[in-house]
């Protein structure tokens, strides 16, 4: 078992760094058919690869800048549920906010709870002025939660690697 480092608390959740130990709940995250569709196939098939997954992205970006997506889990049980963070990809200027649930725990208010928490977290602790979010124009799920936590359409945008052009939502503190 590997120590879980808290980030965030909010009243019904526990933000913690991604470990080893999360490799089987990211597989099964990273492969819904919703992630696939709406986020994007990330080539994790096994829970080797969901583990390397884990130590390539979360973990390298914990290490070079000091946050990047994090595991949400209820506090009650501790079951994993999703994910929510901070990324700064090379092809963006600004940090961005991510976030994806298992469809099961959709329409509960737990994206919406851990990504405002990460939002006031990015601007007040980490003192971030701007903070981004990119979705694609279908997933209106995402951009009605982007809306709520107060981040407004900026621009379409064409990420490196993606077929179609993305929104751009920005919130400046």
């Amino acid at each position: 078992m590997t120590s879980r480092v808290e980030v965030l608390s909010t009243s019904r959740l526990l933000l913690h760094q991604l470990c080893a130990d999360d490799a089987e709940f990211m597989l099964e995250l990273l492969n819904e058919e919703t992630f696939l569709l709406n986020i994007g196939d990330r080539g994790v098939r096994t829970p080797a690869d969901a583990a390397a997954y884990i130590v390539n992205g979360p973990v390298a970006s914990y290490e070079q800048f000091g946050f990047g997506l994090y595991a949400v889990e209820l506090k009650k049980s501790g079951e994993s549920i999703g994910i929510c963070g901070l990324l700064k990809r090379e092809s963006l200027d600004d940090v961005d906010i991510g976030f994806a649930f298992l469809e099961k725990f959709w329409g509960q208010g737990y994206a919406y709870e851990s990504a405002a928490a990460t939002l006031d977290y990015g601007r007040n602790v980490l003192g971030l002025k701007r903070i981004i979010a990119i979705t694609t124009p279908t997933n209106q799920s995402s951009i009605k939660l982007l809306e709520k936590i107060g981040l407004r359409f900026e621009k379409m945008i064409q990420m490196p690697g993606h077929h179609s052009p993305n929104k751009l939502f920005a919130s400046d503190s």
